[in-house]
């Protein structure tokens, strides 16, 4: 593995990093207690070509890869400024429509993705559910040369900003081979949220495979409401219902409007795929990035606050957290660049063990930064001045979502481990 970025690598950190100090997290932060989005930071992201470095380039995109579009995260939210939409449009969305849309979907959504214009936001989880695909309560079926879609989706981000949402939702097939299918498709692409296969409804659960559906928010029958968070963030988090949206043959990712036409519903696992693995890397960068930004902050905050005469960071009370911390993130972004690495190399498999693994140490390290910057800063540390309690909500949400890290371990005990199924 070569641990020397390439300098266009290295160009697009610092051109990142520029554009986030000129913003700052007292930006973020007004803007999400004012309920308003970043949409200055955004735009101006996306004209510089940030959004869409991982969008092929004959889509107007960089032509990079995951590497690159984890850079933008990081750095972003190193300069206090984590935008969630990022890991949600150009990650998942972008990779998912670019990998297995077909050549009119990529025409008709890619250029905007790249650019910023468009949004695309993501729903997979349920209620119920969570994120266990095989357990998915969202169905889709055909009538006539439509798709109709029913269910539930909750902690949707950006509904509200996004003309479109990618719907992930079941459909009835009769393939006789579609749990064996399933099945080794989990074991290939490493998913934490994989559920059990088989066993989850009877003979006619099984039959019922994922497929993804590019559903315009303002279909009808298409209805949200937003879930109140603790959680300091210009990104809104919504409860979908879907009752009865019909959709043209073509809205399925992979899928045409020709009769017959199986693609869509081929591609559906390897489509989900395609997408859970970046949303990964690009969740954990953002966690580095913040843990980064926090350990800046009480850094600058204990070298130059004076007790006694003297720093509070000359104690090793206080320095021995932070760099204890600090240790941690570093190893976090060992973790997320070579599971950024692999992916971009089309090793899905080493791809999705890194991706969790990045992942959960982003997370923990993440928490563990702000919780030691705020204690570091004692009293002041729960002051919006200063600038790192605003972050504690997210951090913690981080351990949450998009996978838990309970589920990560699980799978490590499982594929790595090879230790029995425990659920």
């Amino acid at each position: 593995m070569d641990f020397d970025p390439t300098p266009e690598q290295r160009q697009l950190r610092d051109a990142v990093r520029a554009l986030g100090r000129r913003y700052g997290h007292d930006y973020f932060v007004a803007k999400a207690k004012a309920g308003e989005h970043t949409t200055e930071l955004w735009d101006e992201a996306g004209q510089l070509g940030y959004l869409g470095v991982n969008i092929p380039a004959e889509y107007g995109g960089g032509g990079g890869g995951i590497t690159e579009l984890a850079i933008v995260c990081e750095e972003l939210a190193a300069a206090g400024c984590p935008l969630l939409l990022l890991v949600v449009s150009p990650a998942i969305a972008g990779t998912v429509i670019g990998r297995h849309g077909t050549e009119a979907q990529r025409q008709t959504f890619l250029p905007g993705l790249a650019d910023g214009s468009l949004k695309i936001a993501f729903a997979i989880t349920e209620p119920e559910a969570g994120s266990n695909f095989h357990r998915l309560g969202t169905t889709a079926r055909r009538d006539g040369a439509d798709w109709v879609l029913s269910g539930r989706k909750c902690f949707i981000s950006g509904v509200d900003e996004a003309p479109y949402v990618l719907v992930v939702a079941r459909v009835a097939d009769d393939s006789a081979n579609d749990s064996a299918n399933n099945s080794a498709n989990d074991s290939a692409n490493g998913s934490a949220d994989a559920g059990p296969p088989s066993g989850a409804g009877g003979p006619a659960a099984e039959r019922l495979r994922p497929a993804l559906f590019l559903v315009p928010t303002d279909a009808p029958g298409l209805t949200r409401s937003k879930l109140e968070m603790e959680i300091v963030s210009p990104e809104n988090q919504w409860l979908l219902y879907l009752d009865e949206v019909r959709l043209p043959a073509d809205a399925l990712v992979g899928g045409t409007a020709e009769p017959g036409d199986r693609g869509g519903l081929d591609a559906g696992l390897p489509a989900l795929f395609a997408g859970l693995n970046p949303e990964r890397i690009t969740v954990a960068a953002m966690g580095a990035g913040t843990g980064r930004y926090a350990i800046e902050r009480a850094s600058t905050y204990t070298a130059t606050r004076r007790v006694w005469g003297r720093p509070v960071g000359a104690h090793q009370g206080v320095s021995h957290p932070l760099a204890h911390a600090a240790v941690q993130v570093e190893l976090a972004r060992l973790m997320i660049a070579k599971a950024a690495t692999l992916y971009d190399a089309g090793r899905d498999v080493e791809a999705g063990v890194a991706a969790n693994l990045a992942k959960y140490a982003s997370a923990e390290a993440a928490a563990l930064a702000v919780d030691t910057a705020i204690q570091v800063h004692g009293g002041n540390g729960m002051t919006t001045d200063y600038g790192v309690a605003t972050l504690l909500g997210a951090v913690r949400a981080g351990r949450i979502a998009p996978v838990s890290r309970e589920m990560i371990l699980n799978f490590v005990a499982q594929r790595v481990l090879n230790q029995p199924k425990s659920y």
